[in-house]
């Protein structure tokens, strides 16, 4: 069974390969843009993963280069990947999917980077499960300020309010988000 991170990587893999062919470095430099701000993404995990999805029927290799490197040319030739009919369909399975996994950290900047390949109604599911989330996690700082002000040194206290901060700002963009995405749906409705 893959890790919440594994499907992480494999959505921004298939996601970014949904634009076209790509080779390894240009695809890393791609993927990163979508998961770079929850985690990093090494050549050591980038390429597994490629294997990975190759085996399960996911993704084809351009012949040409996997042929070259066979043959005993340069092992660092830039060898293309690109996205198989069960690839798009397993990407767009990926993509429907609206649940509690995909309100979390790591998974929600992947899935917001992929939302111009989202369904409406899914965008508008995550994006009001993780204003519920994050509303949890408000209460859960705030409980933590309240007990433990008198105990915090100035560093921890400041620290905390940072945190409560910009879970605020972030409940904030959420609640802009979901009226204007509510809004599109009405129009589209009409």
């Amino acid at each position: 069974m893959a890790t919440r991170k594994s499907q992480t990587l494999d959505l921004a893999i298939l996601g970014t390969l949904k634009e076209g062919e790509l080779h390894g470095y240009e695809l890393r430099k791609r993927a990163l843009s979508l998961i770079g701000q929850v985690r990093s993404l090494s050549y050591g995990s980038l390429y597994p993963a490629l294997r990975e999805l190759t085996e399960r029927g996911y993704l084809e290799v351009d012949d040409r280069a996997a042929l070259g490197i066979r043959r005993g040319a340069n092992p660092r030739a830039r060898i293309a990947y690109s996205l198989t009919s069960a690839g798009k369909e397993h990407l767009n399975s990926l993509l429907a999917e609206s649940g509690p996994k995909e309100w979390e950290d790591d998974s929600f900047v992947v899935r917001f980077a992929l939302f111009s390949q989202t369904d409406l109604r899914v965008r508008v599911r995550i994006l009001e499960g993780r204003h519920t989330r994050l509303v949890e996690r408000l209460e859960t700082i705030r409980e933590s300020l309240s007990r433990g002000r008198e105990r915090m040194d100035t560093w921890t206290l400041e620290l905390q309010r940072h945190g409560e901060e910009a879970v605020e700002r972030e409940v904030r963009w959420l609640n802009e988000l979901i009226d204007n995405a509510k809004t599109e749906e009405k129009e589209m409705n009409k």
